[in-house]
């Protein structure tokens, strides 16, 4: 049996947004030609907050061709590949040595993973009461799981489940 990632959360830090600005211009310089947008998704996203430290960003490219070359750009800039996390044509990469870390996802044009993220965190935005309880939830599963990140992730699903449900049943009225 292997051992889980550990699950550390801290308090919202106002300096994320900040701090996605300056990653989102580095990523945009080192991958200008591949790019369509860059999105900051994640907790560290959604205002007031916990969160693990680190700051998630969706990147979406013009072609899941451009891939590979978008990989060794990333590859010579510290970033460690984590593979294909969602079955979806979604390839991570983390970058430790930064600070914050980042972890970014390389994700094909109409990506249902990154369109998902991004209802949920606009979601959230909007709606004070349910991001209060995300992060209260968040911070039950990290005391549960401490040191077992996919069980923490696997059981925050049906909470964002619902929550993108709820988004995408909204819109249609």
């Amino acid at each position: 049996m292997t051992m889980g990632t550990a699950v550390e959360l801290v308090p919202y830090d106002p300096c994320w947004p900040g701090d996605f600005e300056r990653i989102r211009e580095k990523l945009e310089r080192l991958l200008a030609p591949y790019v369509v947008t860059i999105e900051h998704i994640g907790s560290t996203s959604i205002p007031g907050i916990a969160a693990k430290p680190l700051i998630d960003i969706d990147i979406i490219f013009r072609s899941s061709a451009d891939v590979p070359a978008a990989t060794q750009i990333l590859l010579q800039e510290n970033y460690e590949p984590r593979g294909n996390r969602y079955d979806d044509d979604v390839w991570a990469f983390m970058r430790r040595d930064g600070r914050p870390p980042e972890r970014v996802y390389l994700c094909p044009p109409n990506n249902r993973t990154h369109e998902r993220r991004v209802i949920f965190r606009d979601y959230l935005r909007a709606h004070p009461a349910e991001a209060a309880a995300y992060a209260a939830l968040k911070l039950e599963l990290a005391g549960m799981h401490r040191h077992d990140g996919d069980r923490y992730t696997a059981e925050k699903r049906h909470f964002v489940d619902a929550v993108i449900e709820k988004a995408v049943g909204q819109r249609q009225i």
